[in-house]
């Protein structure tokens, strides 16, 4: 008995029976081909296609999906980036123009600032109305006047400056600073000197007023005509020509004083003025606005009394110029435009003086306390009931000096 399925046996299959038969299978009989006939085409056999199984991350399934066999599965490798297209960038000309652009900037807020400041200038002095003016000389001579105007201040302004409420102004203090080739020289002309009021024109009425030998304190002839006066007196009695006027009041001084944080000063020895409202321990300190201008008007706790009071003035003002101009002041401009307000508000010029010349004037201010220069009171040679009588010889010297421009030699009182 067989073990193969029912009909693997059958002898009659045509196809051969393998080996289910007992006996060989013999040679299959294939259609005969004649020599010379061509058989026929046999019919086209359609394309098996074998669907490809979905790949999962991970399983290699043996198919060839664009990798080489073998490889391993996974997501096949991205392709690399495309370069970019275009020119690389031109730093040199971006620098350029970012440079330039500062430069452009700058400049707009410098010509911005300076119209500005320049419209703050109240340029009240017509110098062009003084009469019988000495010749010019080398170097710049600039008339330095503080006076004890009290525009613009209020009640409690005035009781807190110990100003006091008399009505004009007058001056306190006038100095002459030269700025030449030798170095700054600053003098101070006290408020009691002895000097004659010469012929002048009135600077409202237009007048001329002849010479009468009067002799007076040289602020009496502020009081008496205002500054185009006080310039004709002091070139009358020293020869020596004036090319600019400054003057500054009670309050643009304080302000000044607040705007930059205080001026630090050296006091040698402590003081009290209860007119002034001076009270001062000796040392180094930091004075604000009321304590300056307390400091510059004390003149009766000092012996020597106006003369005293110009030598403080001198160091207290070379000492706000040098903390004024300094690169921490003129660079910030949240300290730059309250000082320049603050003191362009009061301050009280000649028509011919520019932003230039009061730039001038304040770095020939710090000149002086930074050793480049000479601070001196005009050399005195004694007093005529109460008026400082002036050394005419040495003060004939020292405008001589001047007006060279030479080394001053001179020394004061």
């Amino acid at each position: 008995m067989s073990d193969w399925p029912d009909g693997w046996n059958d002898r009659s299959d045509p196809h051969g029976r393998g080996s289910g038969g007992a006996q060989p299978e013999g040679a299959r009989v294939m259609r005969h081909v004649q020599r010379g006939q061509v058989p026929p085409p046999a019919a086209p056999v359609p394309p098996v296609h074998h669907p490809v199984p979905p790949q999962s991350q991970g399983y290699d399934d043996g198919y060839n999906t664009g990798q080489v066999y073998g490889g391993g599965g996974g997501r096949p490798p991205r392709a690399p980036r495309a370069p970019r297209v275009g020119p690389a960038p031109d730093w040199r000309r971006r620098i350029k123009v970012g440079s330039l652009t500062l430069v452009v900037v700058l400049l707009a807020v410098s010509i911005g600032t300076y119209f500005w400041a320049d419209g703050k200038l109240k340029r009240e002095v017509d110098l062009a109305k003084v009469i019988d003016r000495p010749e010019a000389g080398d170097g710049t001579n600039y008339l330095i006047v503080g006076s004890d105007s009290r525009e613009g201040m209020s009640a409690d302004d005035k009781k807190k400056l110990h100003t006091g409420s008399a009505e004009g102004k007058r001056t306190d203090s006038m100095m002459i600073l030269h700025d030449g080739s030798n170095g700054p020289t600053l003098i101070s002309l006290p408020r009691d000197s002895d000097v004659e009021i010469p012929s002048f024109v009135g600077s409202e009425s237009g007048k001329t007023f002849p010479a009468q030998g009067r002799r007076v304190k040289l602020n009496a002839a502020y009081a008496e005509d205002g500054p185009e006066l006080l310039v004709r007196t002091v070139e009358h009695n020293t020869n020596l020509r004036i090319d600019h006027y400054v003057e500054i009041g009670f309050a643009g001084f304080a302000n000044i004083v607040d705007a930059i944080g205080g001026v630090e000063m050296d006091i040698p020895k402590a003081f009290k003025d209860k007119k002034s409202g001076a009270d001062f321990q000796a040392g180094k300190q930091t004075l604000n606005g009321e304590q300056s201008l307390a400091f510059v008007r004390t003149r009766y706790a000092f012996a020597g009394s106006d003369l005293d009071r110009t030598k403080n003035q001198q160091k207290f003002l070379a000492a706000l110029a040098s903390q004024t101009a300094t690169p921490g002041t003129i660079l910030n401009p949240f300290k730059l435009y309250p000082t320049m307000g603050a003191g362009l508000d009061t301050l009280i010029v000649d028509k011919d003086m520019s932003l230039w010349s009061l730039g001038q004037m304040f770095f020939a201010m710090k000149g002086v306390t930074g050793g480049e220069g000479t601070s001196m009171n005009i050399p005195i040679s004694g007093s005529n009931g109460g008026n400082l009588v002036w050394d005419k010889a040495k003060v004939a010297q020292l405008v001589e000096q001047l007006k060279n421009d030479e080394k001053v030699t001179v020394k004061g009182s």
